[in-house]
């Protein structure tokens, strides 16, 4: 490819709402352009590194047996309601849905659950016809809340999305670590190391669920990992178990008092009024949830996991209460709720709660909070439930001697033990040996192939561009002439860059009549792993300069043989 006959429109500037570095790359370097938010056009260069991440993603699903489909982006709301889950995506406000002109519900697609098991309960009548994984690579729609990141939190993106299909949970077993080996596979490909980690199952539904994690280099991971330092626990911050401390405080329980507690609404203010520690106070947070108003209650130093709130609720839709509803249940602003004498309230306190001795908790009343609480003596707790965000420094769930931390992670793929959530809810089934009918065991497994090339970014990068992976570059070699207007450089350029085609390597030229300057800096920009640099004096001495993106010093090679030492260095990266 020639420069000049493509579309490559680099920016000297940032784009002023990128948050993230990988957005302001992405954007600078003329891959993306921004339509609405949380919908972007792909660039040639970006449409180049998709179809690459692409080909690798078919050819790693292929060689672990998975069949290669194509579904619908618009589905019929009977399908999502057979399934249960157009209420509860209705309730999320997630699903991105329309009337056809006769007044029909109709959806976008943000997974195909429904879809796929609509074909296979159509088709697939015996044992004989299972195992069986079908997948397709499709464009999704996702009503984010705020859609933000570039590519990391769209509203339209590229997914690949797999499904397989099993006689019991043993092949199910089966199914899902050959899916996983897929991925492992294919982010390594892609110069991407993850790591799987435990996540929480959420609208998908079914036994268990892992995500894959790219650890960020910095804090722009969107998401939290937990890591343990002894053992090879891994999970998402919604997913982590917190551990149940055994030891019970044996401080005498005391009187409780109502304290005024002017201008102290947040955990800072009052701990500081009242001379405590954070882990003496109980904080109470109220949530709307299926019509009813729950308490969760947790140490003052501690936050509420929404995730695991919900999940303790049977998965059912949870929203912080507004300040009008907390007003109207505990007769006082927002910062004083407490859980003595709440009532029409369900209370779920995390386990450290009810450990806690006279404890410091709102009291139901504008500035004023109480004193000297303690839960079964002052208030009744309804159920008890890690719904808590972990801490770093806390001790191992699993292995109960190692310590855990925290990493900045983005979420690049996700692999679901589905069972028979769909095939019970949508009669898919099959006949055994026997003859008798059984629901097919299923699994669910995305990875987000937009999402893949933007976390690629993330992960590599400087202070001058882009540093792509081999793998899925838009290009492997870019060749830059100083000065292509230039009768010498312009000749050796040309030829240099035929002989590479001929070798079989993936290589740019860049012919712009540009300041050399500008073409270094758009070279380095778009980051392209391989720089052949002519130039005037070297070109004189019979050689040309050859820079990997990543080194810091550039190597003279005589000309004759650049396109060896090029293949040289390529195979390294």
């Amino acid at each position: 490819m020639r420069w000049t006959q493509s579309y490559i429109p680099t920016l000297r500037e940032d784009p002023a709402e990128a948050e993230l570095i990988s957005h302001r790359l992405l954007v600078r370097a003329g891959y993306i352009r921004k339509l609405a938010a949380g919908v972007y056009s792909y660039l040639p260069l970006m449409q180049l590194v998709l179809a690459k991440t692409s080909k690798i993603c078919r050819e790693e699903m292929n060689r672990f047996g998975a069949i290669e489909i194509l579904m619908p982006v618009l589905h019929p709301a009977e399908i999502w309601k057979e399934s249960g889950r157009w209420d509860i995506l209705g309730q999320e406000k997630t699903q991105l849905r329309l009337k056809d002109r006769h007044g029909h519900d109709l959806c976008l697609g943000a997974t195909h659950e429904e879809v796929v098991t609509d074909i296979v309960r159509g088709e697939v009548r015996s044992y004989k016809q299972l195992p069986l994984i079908l997948y397709q690579i499709q464009t999704k729609f996702r009503d984010e809340i705020r859609p933000r990141f570039g590519l990391m939190r769209s509203r339209e993106f590229i997914m690949k999305d797999a499904y397989s299909f099993d006689r019991d949970e043993v092949g199910q077993k089966v199914s899902y670590k050959k899916m996983a080996d897929a991925y492992f596979s294919f982010f390594k490909r892609c110069g991407l190391e993850t790591v799987m980690v435990e996540s929480d199952t959420g609208a998908m539904g079914g036994a268990g669920a892992h995500e894959f994690m790219v650890v960020a280099d910095t804090e722009s991971g969107e998401n939290t990992l937990v890591l343990c330092d002894k053992c090879d626990y891994a999970a998402n911050i919604e997913k982590a178990a917190a551990g149940d401390d055994t030891s019970s405080s044996t401080e005498a329980e005391e009187t409780l008092q109502v304290v005024d507690t002017p201008n102290s609404r947040t955990v800072e203010e009052v701990t500081a009024f009242l001379n405590v520690q954070a882990n003496r106070l109980v904080k109470t947070m109220l949530y709307k949830s299926e019509g009813k108003i729950v308490a969760a209650l947790v140490r003052g130093d501690r936050e509420v996991n929404e995730v695991k709130l919900k999940n303790v609720l049977g998965g059912a839709f949870v929203e912080i209460a507004d300040a009008a509803t907390v007003e109207r249940v505990t007769g006082s602003p927002v910062g004083f709720a407490g859980p003595v004498g709440l009532k029409g309230v369900q209370i779920i306190a995390d386990p450290e709660v009810r450990k806690i001795r006279n404890a410091v908790t709102g009291a139901n009343q504008n500035e004023k909070h109480n004193q000297n609480v303690n839960p079964g003596r002052d208030f009744h707790i309804d159920i008890v439930a890690d719904i808590r965000n972990v801490c770093e420094g806390e001790l191992c769930p699993r292995c109960r001697k190692g310590k855990l931390y925290m990493r900045s992670g983005i979420e690049v793929g996700n692999i679901f033990n589905l069972g028979t959530k769909y095939s019970n809810s949508m009669n898919a089934l099959y006949s055994d040996e026997k003859g008798v009918e059984r629901p097919i065991v299923m699994g669910s497994y995305g990875i987000g192939i937009t999402r893949t090339a933007q976390a690629a970014v993330e992960k590599f990068s400087d202070d001058k561009g882009i540093i792509w992976p081999r793998a899925i570059s838009p290009f492997e070699m870019i060749i830059t002439p100083l000065n292509y207007d230039d009768p010498d450089q312009r000749a050796a350029a040309n030829s240099l860059y035929e002989k590479c085609l001929k070798a079989g390597l993936d290589v740019m030229l860049d012919d712009r009549l540009e300041r050399p300057g500008v073409k270094l800096n758009d070279a380095d920009l778009i980051g392209i792993p391989l720089r052949v640099t002519i130039g005037k004096k070297s070109l004189k001495e019979g050689k040309v300069e050859i820079k990997p993106r990543r080194a810091k010093e550039h190597e003279d090679v005589v000309l004759s043989q650049a396109v060896w030492r090029a293949e040289e260095l390529l195979a390294g990266l």
